[in-house]
């Protein structure tokens, strides 16, 4: 496969993911602010989802403030956000164009349709209700499209480099929420455990869809070291980052295995699984939380950079 090829397959598969991991997050974002304010708090809920989405800088060249509306504005429909919504399938498309022979009828046609729907919904939404209805057309759209992939590709080297794509991006984008929610979410002078914290932990994981698999896996109330458990060491979540890096390491090494060699990015997707692996959850609380959140989005940056000069160059 030329190099082109897998790089548009690459960022294909990330795109869609992103765009679904946006709408995740506006949609638990609405639901919070809906609360009444004696489980809202102080924070300023808008600020947190820019925060999750990596677009602090970028948001604050654009706009003073942090609002429903900004916000809403920015991460769905801007087009100088790298990451909004609009732009995320605008890129998914013509990254799809590009590898349209390498695409099974049932992926082109979901792409294509998203995109078409979503040029229906203009620049703006006149409504709450409107704005649901646009995330879960997003949502699904993803599912959608991961669904025909899985369903309808043929396991070769074109599958394995939109799998690739699909959980370097899933795991930057829960790493990246449990990160903020420790940081930016909940107030300095509210405890934890409390009506707050239990609401936003709540918001947190049905962002992941993980609010019911948590209660299956624990059987007991929200509590921030078993969450933090189930999104970062739990194997059965599909959206830790365990089982993110068990499921990269297997497709990077079935992409070694159809070209015949490995390489560093190989070796460096082992290497993070491994310390994985090996963690446990008490000791990442009294290391800090923060540090090893930040050390992981930087091993997965350099994973991601590793692979591109190993394959998409």
């Amino acid at each position: 496969m030329l190099s082109r090829t897998a790089d548009n397959l690459y960022w294909l598969a990330r795109y869609v993911e992103r765009a679904e991991f946006v709408a995740r997050i506006l949609e638990a974002t609405q639901r919070l602010t809906a609360m009444p304010l004696a489980y809202v708090g102080a924070t300023n809920e808008w600020q947190s989802a820019i925060a999750t989405a990596g677009s602090t800088k970028a948001f604050a060249a654009h706009y003073t403030e942090a609002s429903e509306e900004t916000a809403i504005d920015f991460l769905a429909f801007s087009t100088t956000n790298p990451s909004s919504i609009r732009n995320c399938f605008e890129m998914a498309r013509t990254n799809a164009r590009a590898v349209r022979t390498a695409l099974t009828a049932e992926m082109w046609d979901v792409i294509n349709s998203g995109w078409l729907e979503l040029r229906r919904y203009g620049n703006g939404l006149s409504s709450r209700e409107e704005l649901l209805r646009f995330l879960r057309f997003v949502q699904e759209t993803s599912l959608r499209f991961d669904g025909s992939a899985y369903r309808t590709m043929l396991r070769n080297d074109a599958y394995y480099f939109t799998r690739l794509g699909v959980y370097l991006e899933r795991a930057d984008n829960t790493a990246r929420i449990l990160d903020v929610k420790y940081h930016l979410l909940l107030p300095a002078d509210e405890p934890i455990g409390g009506s707050l914290d239990y609401f936003q932990w709540a918001a947190i994981l049905r962002t992941v869809s993980a609010l019911t698999a948590y209660h299956w896996v624990y059987r007991e109330n929200l509590k921030p070291w078993r969450i933090a458990d189930l999104l970062i060491l739990n194997e059965q979540m599909p959206r830790s980052l365990a089982s993110c890096y068990e499921n990269l390491v297997r497709f990077f090494d079935a992409v070694a295995h159809a070209y015949g060699r490995q390489g560093p990015a190989q070796r460096k997707a082992r290497a993070i699984r491994t310390r994985l692996q090996n963690s446990r959850m008490d000791e990442i609380f009294q290391s800090g939380l923060h540090e090893f959140i930040g050390a992981f989005i930087a091993d997965n940056n350099a994973l991601g950079a590793a692979m591109a000069e190993q394959y998409l160059m």
